[in-house]
């Protein structure tokens, strides 16, 4: 409780329940902020990649996403109520970047990037792969090809996934693979 108290709060603080509506519903991600946190914790040395659907909180709390982003999968059909056929629903929501980022920072963690998957996947070196392909073996270049569209085509998961990167005690000279172009970080 004191932890949701203490989001509120500094939700409150941001400004950011000005600009809501009445009856504004949304869900407040605290295991995820808590699971990136405790790996501050945890992470003597290394790098934490994260990648999900979601935004940075001042989208995530957009006026116009008034009934949050919860959404239900059930035999690949999609729909919003999380009442109907208990059990049997994937049940998922969109990731709160802003809150993931602030966590990390407060454990210790150095951000090293966020962008989008689109961004990190071509940074990566994803066309360089497509290049590699053999084009006149159309069973595998086709489908390689549209895997790697809907990947990063901004209509299909391109822009909606992100990737963000954090660093603990490592001395990086270089950005890590993925993150030369596109940082979107002062959108957190």
């Amino acid at each position: 409780l004191e932890r949701a108290q203490a989001l509120v709060a500094g939700f409150s603080e941001s400004g950011q329940n000005d600009r809501l509506p009445p009856g504004y519903l949304s869900e407040i991600g605290l295991p995820a902020a808590d699971w990136c946190a405790a790996w501050g914790r945890i992470l003597g040395r290394g790098a934490l990649l994260l990648i999900d659907y979601g935004f940075p909180r001042h989208e995530y709390y957009h006026p116009q996403r008034g009934a949050g982003t919860l959404m239900c999968h059930y035999r690949h059909h999609s729909h919003v109520d999380p009442f109907w056929l208990p059990g049997l629903n994937d049940i998922t929501t969109h990731v709160d970047f802003s809150a993931i980022w602030r966590a990390g920072r407060d454990a210790g963690l150095a951000l090293e990037g966020y962008l989008t998957q689109a961004s990190y996947l071509i940074n990566a070196g994803l066309m360089d792969e497509l290049n590699r392909l053999d084009t006149h073996d159309l069973k595998s270049y086709l489908p390689a090809v549209t895997a790697a569209q809907k990947l990063v085509n901004p209509a299909e998961m391109g822009e909606l996934f992100k990737v963000i990167a954090f660093s603990k005690a490592l001395d990086l000279p270089h950005l890590l693979p993925g993150f030369q172009s596109g940082d979107d970080s002062p959108k957190l």
